[in-house]
């Protein structure tokens, strides 16, 4: 273990035990999230994920900060896509409950709304797959996009006022490596499942989820990089 992975771990410590250690801080956080959503969702996804993938990095290469990682440029673009997926999460999770109600499935909305039960399973996961498969290979095809321009640009801030050149990266993507195993074997395999236990949580509890899943998802490529 080198020192810093000492370092990495450090870091999240202090992220998270001052919440685990301080109810008051705890509250506030809550009260806060509650008011700024989607600051709060800029905030988490672009620190948490960000962390996900200088963790991906350690493990496929065997440094957090690779030579043209770009940790700013990669925060900035993870805490606007973290905005999104904020706002993803709360269109499906509003309207998957209600068609299923139109398709004639009484009560659905109140069985999501209410506690743990074999019901609001059913509905979690209807949400999770739905948005996983309409909203998530759009979503991850256009960061991998952005990873691409600010790996083109040497990590440099420089990327994030360079029009981005669509065509030639979606021509330059590994469609092979994203469809085999991105879409193919994420989604189904992690994200199905991962997202159902996310809308099966507290409302104020799943984007936090969600950006904490970016961690994991930093050594999911990770793994498919060194493969």
């Amino acid at each position: 273990m080198k020192r810093t992975d000492f370092y990495f771990i450090i870091v999240l410590l202090a992220i998270f035990l001052p919440f685990f250690l301080s109810t008051p801080l705890y509250e506030a956080y809550k009260a806060f999230n509650a008011d700024h959503g989607m600051f709060m969702s800029f905030l988490k996804f672009g620190i948490l994920s960000t962390l996900g993938e200088m963790l991906g990095a350690r493990i496929s290469r065997g440094e957090y900060l690779p030579k043209g990682f770009g940790m700013v440029p990669k925060m900035l673009v993870w805490g606007v896509l973290g905005m999104f997926i904020n706002g993803a999460m709360t269109v499906f999770s509003s309207g998957i409950p209600t068609l299923m109600q139109n398709l004639g499935m009484p009560d659905t909305l109140a069985t999501f709304q209410g506690p743990l039960s074999w019901g609001k399973f059913a509905i979690a996961l209807s949400i999770s797959v739905a948005m996983n498969t309409f909203f998530a290979p759009v979503f991850m095809t256009f960061h991998k996009i952005t990873d691409m321009h600010i790996h083109n640009h040497g990590g440099r801030l420089s990327a994030l006022v360079t029009p981005i050149p669509m065509g030639k990266l979606m021509a330059e993507l590994d469609w092979k490596k994203q469809w085999g195993f991105v879409f193919k074997k994420t989604i189904p395999l992690f994200w199905y499942p991962a997202h159902t236990i996310t809308f099966l949580l507290p409302g104020e509890l799943r984007v936090l989820f969600a950006a904490l899943l970016g961690i994991v998802l930093g050594v999911l490529l990770a793994v498919a990089a060194k493969k």
